[in-house]
């Protein structure tokens, strides 16, 4: 379903209004109601809408205005998670059994569903992201390697799936930020080690555990896999292209779209598109969303084309590279800088596909 026809999307979460953060500050402290952050919630959706309309987008989010970060979905949901301590890396440690919670996601796809003018997608990090909260002297002790925290998790997930589309949800994305492109840029070096296949193996089953089991419950749901390395403001977690892990993972990954990160050099090469078998589409992310620079739609062709000399342009869209707002605070960018990113996008897709 739709993996062909819609060539200009975003990757789902875009600036929050000062207003909101403001708000959500003072909930926490208790100065403001559950009620009217749900107010200013709605609110800021109703205006995300209206951006991704006004500038052309094919598919909808709620500009994931609900959440604190791309990790809400997680983080916000999930129980059995602890403060981590200063240093980490990471905003939470796995402290006990991981236990499922109201999922905020299904709060999203309610409201879309009643608001969205066309297709909508509900984004969500995939289990694996789990494995970066694992740390041996507190999770150890509940979950003996990081990969049964990701099963864990992977079942949980699996319930959210079944409610979401329950609710009438027809598309899913399972956000990977740089874990899948991790073990691509670490594959130079660990090539000769024997544990590369066993990574891979783990997040492509893992990965096909979430979609397979959206499929048993809608059979025509379209399934989207992001990459990305890192998009905290000016930060990278990881670099290199898709080379070492593209035809397995392009091969054996059952989504129907994969959106890759291609605005800057640090991904390689379009010659790994090579190895995407002919019933896929690869979303090009060609639009920096950190940055406020505007492209060009001349140098976004050129690319496009370039990629086109490896993947047939009919199984090709184009989208920003990563969400405006990976954190609340979104990235150094205005509101108007990420409108002209939007428009950038659908005014591309529309001269190149029609």
């Amino acid at each position: 379903m739709g993996t062909t026809t819609i060539r200009a999307e975003h990757v789902g979460s875009l600036l929050r209004p000062a207003e909101l953060l403001a708000a959500r500050a003072e909930f926490r402290r208790g100065t403001v109601t559950a009620e009217r952050l749900r107010e200013l919630e709605d609110a800021a959706a109703t205006a995300a809408l209206k951006v991704q309309v006004d500038a052309g987008m094919q598919v909808f989010t709620d500009g994931e205005v609900r959440r604190d970060d791309f990790m809400a979905s997680v983080v916000e949901t999930v129980g059995g998670l602890v403060p981590a301590t200063e240093g980490e890396g990471a905003p939470v440690t796995i402290g006990a059994p991981l236990f499922r919670r109201s999922p905020l996601s299904l709060a999203e796809a309610r409201w879309l569903a009643g608001n969205s003018p066309g297709p909508y997608k509900i984004t969500m990090a995939s289990p694996t992201t789990v494995a970066g909260f694992w740390r041996p002297g507190v999770s150890g002790a509940v979950y003996p390697a990081p990969e049964d925290a990701v099963a864990a998790l992977a079942g949980i997930h699996r319930q959210d799936i079944a409610d979401l589309l329950g609710a009438g949800v027809t598309w899913l994305q399972l956000d990977s930020p740089a874990y899948w492109a991790t073990i691509g840029s670490e594959a130079a070096r660990i090539r000769r080690a024997k544990d590369l296949d066993g990574r891979l193996d783990h997040v492509i089953d893992t990965d096909n555990s979430l979609i397979r089991a959206a499929r048993s419950h809608r059979p025509r749901v379209t399934v989207a896999l992001h990459f990305c390395r890192g998009n905290t403001r000016g930060a990278r977690s990881a670099q290199g292209g898709y080379e070492h892990i593209a035809e397995r993972v392009f091969a054996e990954v059952e989504a129907d779209r994969f959106l890759l990160e291609y605005d800057t050099e640090r991904a390689g090469g379009f010659e790994p598109l090579r190895f995407v078998p002919p019933t896929k589409t690869v979303v090009l992310g060609l639009v920096s969303s950190k940055v406020a620079e505007l492209e060009s739609v001349d140098a976004l062709r050129r690319r496009i084309d370039e990629a086109s000399q490896y993947i047939p342009l009919e199984q090709l869209a184009l989208s920003p590279r990563c969400g405006f707002a990976s954190t609340g605070r979104g990235h150094l960018l205005t509101v108007d800088d990420q409108r002209r990113k939007l428009e950038l996008v659908a005014e591309t897709a529309r001269l190149v596909w029609g």
